[in-house]
């Protein structure tokens, strides 16, 4: 069976409401990125960090997977398929897709401030007090900018070792995940599905793009791929 390697970012949950990371104006709702989404910002403002990721997990707790989540699991009858994400959320794994790696992490999850292997599921809010058993306080489980990110090198193993891979409603613009596609051995066929593009064919050998939402996307490389 033929390992099929997807590669998934913000275009692929955008039809089932999430929005996606961030605006022109490097603004995530509302929030300049770097208050919301670093280690400075959230020591300078812990509560409005918690808050931030308190009203998205909410929302990610009203919203379901879409027809793109189901095709992946779809493709599960005839090819190996592991999924790469770069989304924090869990609508891959709620379409019953076997196989996930978070990049960036998972909104659903906290871990301790001092011991980063300390996880903890969880689907509340989260509040200055709520201390890991180590009595630390316990953080959003999200991958900040400039900070290391620890499922790299698990997804360019996985990358490696792809027949095909597929890349899904992402820029390839932003790093280190971007750089997977350069994992791929030579000649690997590359499905590219996005309504607007980064990528060219010329960059690229065997690339096809399919130039879609996800959801309908998805339904034309089954079609491909059968």
């Amino acid at each position: 069976m033929k390992k099929l390697v997807v590669l998934t970012g913000a275009g692929i949950s955008a039809e089932s409401g999430i929005q996606t990371f961030r605006d022109a104006n490097g603004l995530w709702e509302g929030h300049d990125v770097m208050e919301v989404a670093s280690p400075e910002g959230y020591k300078a403002n812990p509560t409005l960090v918690l808050g931030f990721y308190n009203k998205r997990r909410k929302q990610l707790l009203e919203v379901s997977p879409n027809k793109a989540h189901f095709n992946l699991l779809k493709l599960e009858t005839d090819f190996d398929v592991e999924i790469i994400t770069q989304n924090v959320d869990d609508l891959h794994e709620r379409a019953g897709s076997a196989k996930v790696t978070h990049l960036h992490g998972e909104l659903l999850k906290v871990r301790s401030s001092i011991d980063e292997n300390d996880i903890l599921e969880w689907k509340k809010e989260l509040v200055l007090g709520d201390l890991c058993r180590r009595n630390s306080q316990l953080r959003p489980h999200i991958v900040w900018f400039g900070e290391m990110v620890p499922m790299l090198e698990q997804a360019v193993e996985i990358t490696q070792k792809a027949d095909i891979l597929v890349i899904i409603g992402t820029s390839m613009q932003v790093y280190p995940a971007a750089s997977l596609i350069d994992y791929v051995k030579p000649n690997t066929p590359i499905y590219f599905i996005d309504p607007k593009p980064s990528v060219s064919e010329n960059n690229y050998n065997n690339l096809t793009i399919i130039e879609d939402v996800a959801s309908s996307g998805t339904n034309k490389l089954i079609r491909l791929l059968s």
